[in-house]
């Protein structure tokens, strides 16, 4: 299967892969042309900006979440129906997960793709130097194919000239100059870029200021015909599907992915000569809104795939959850920034707190975690969990390799998944008398909660790489 392709990387973080990402798909989109977005890795933030910019879900390619073998099947299901893909790189090029040499890597991710590379650099403070940079990041690996060049931050005319110039002697042709622009900054805090949801407006205009600013810099020309020049997807791989169809689709919402379309064929293809009694979907409330902006596409997905009506609600907003909620998921986002809107609303933390003592199914991660907490930062949540949330100054942030090590709605006990921790908080205790995982690295420990129908964890998982995780919980919401 042939999807046309870019991969944009960089020598390191910083140097503007977002910008120019986010602008060429903005920029390709506005020739009319079908764009599907991908970033590699775990970020949740950056593929928000991509969805403004290409009017599709922005998705994740996460070779140590999903595993290598499912980064070509998921990027192909994110890929249907597109005229070409832009792929955002993570940290540099060949950076990849601590110790494990090119695993999860931008360079990892674009050979599995068989992908060509537009390099982005950061040509701020030199000159004649760029040229053994650019040489250097496109002869250390044979197998990944520097196509280009995009210089950024280029201060003036003579500075672009000195720099076309070195680069004559690289063999890399330069694709794009991009000057420095104000216009196209987004604002940061202490995990990153502030997500799509809390900015309205001023990210569309953002998201608008970077098409324009590649649409002028770049040869977009050059640049679709490097994506067209990628052939077929390496090891013939077929699309991931979440599952064969749900028995109710998922309520579609701006906030949340439409769940698979429901047929009436059987998993064979064949047509059923008679239809069993369908048993009503389960509704699954997915938290959403500007507090909970941390949750991939395909957990919605399996969820639907698995039989569930997915319903998102916004904890900042909603008094009560969906009508006839059956489970709760609350992914990741920022609840210390709205600590006090979250806990003036009084209504809906103690429906969640009731819901929870029903022993219905909840699954939270990370900003789940610290809403089920009795307090946060001094100020009450949901009084789930027998624990305490605070800021601190510590950045927590790495792969983790987990195991279950207790029944729960989400796994068997010693099912093996692999993770995700990135925050700034600390939860007092950190594992419940029946904790969630055990953790393997950097460090052996227990982590999270395990209570009733309850499951707590700073750890982000990909569903995608374990789905019987979607298909237990929801079989627990028809039970429970």
């Amino acid at each position: 299967m042939s999807v046309p392709r870019l991969v944009v990387a960089a020598p390191s973080s910083g140097s503007g892969k977002t910008t120019v990402a986010t602008g060429l798909m903005a920029a390709f989109a506005a020739r009319g042309l079908a764009v599907s977005p991908h970033k590699v890795g775990p970020d949740y933030i950056d593929p928000g900006y991509h969805a403004l910019a290409t009017g599709r879900v922005g998705r994740n390619l996460d070779a140590y979440l999903c595993g290598p073998e499912l980064v070509a099947p998921l990027f192909l299901h994110g890929a249907r129906g597109c005229d070409l893909a832009v792929v955002e790189g993570v940290m540099g090029l060949y950076d990849g997960a601590a110790g494990q040499g090119e695993l999860a890597s931008t360079a990892h991710v674009a050979k599995l793709l068989g992908a060509p590379v537009v390099l982005v650099v950061d040509a701020s403070s030199q000159s004649r130097s760029v040229a053994a940079l650019v040489h250097g990041f496109a002869s250390w690996d044979p197998e990944v194919r520097v196509g280009g060049v995009i210089l950024n931050k280029v201060g003036s005319d003579r500075h672009e000239a000195l720099l076309r110039e070195a680069l004559e002697s690289a063999g890399v042709p330069v694709l794009g100059v991009l000057r420095r622009a104000a216009p196209v900054a987004t604002p940061a805090r202490h995990l990153g870029l502030v997500p799509v949801a809390e900015r309205g407006s001023a990210a569309v205009e953002a998201v608008e200021a970077m098409g324009a600013l590649v649409a002028e810099g770049c040869d977009l020309g050059a640049l679709e015909a490097l994506a067209r020049s990628a052939g077929a997807v390496p090891g013939g791989s077929a699309p991931w599907t979440p599952g064969f169809p749900p028995t109710h689709p998922s309520r579609p919402t701006e906030k949340s992915p439409t769940g698979a379309r429901p047929t009436e064929e059987s998993p064979s293809g064949a047509r059923s000569a008679e239809k069993a009694p369908e048993a009503p979907a389960p509704v699954v409330a997915l938290a959403g809104g500007p507090a909970f902006t941390f949750s991939y596409a395909e957990h919605a997905e399996l969820l639907a795939a698995a039989g569930a009506e997915v319903v998102t609600f916004d904890p900042l907003r909603d008094e009560g959850l969906p009508e006839g909620t059956a489970g709760l998921v609350i992914g990741g986002g920022f609840p210390e920034v709205y600590a006090a809107e979250l806990s003036a609303n009084e209504p809906l933390r103690k429906a969640i707190a009731e819901l929870a003592l029903s022993g219905a199914p909840v699954a939270a991660e990370c900003a789940g975690l610290l809403y089920l907490c009795r307090k946060l930062d001094g100020q009450p949540m949901c009084g789930v969990l027998d624990a305490s949330a605070r800021m601190t100054e510590r950045l927590t942030l790495g792969y983790r390799d987990a195991v279950a090590v207790s029944d729960s709605v989400l796994a068997v006990a010693g099912t093996r998944m692999r993770g995700h921790e990135f925050h700034r908080t600390v939860v007092e205790p950190g594992a419940g008398d029946v904790a969630a995982w055990g953790l393997r690295a950097p460090q052996r420990r227990l982590e999270g909660f395990v209570q009733q129908g309850v499951h707590a964890s700073y750890l982000h998982t990909h569903w995608a790489s374990e789905p019987g995780v979607a298909r237990r919980f929801v079989e627990r919401c028809r039970t429970s």
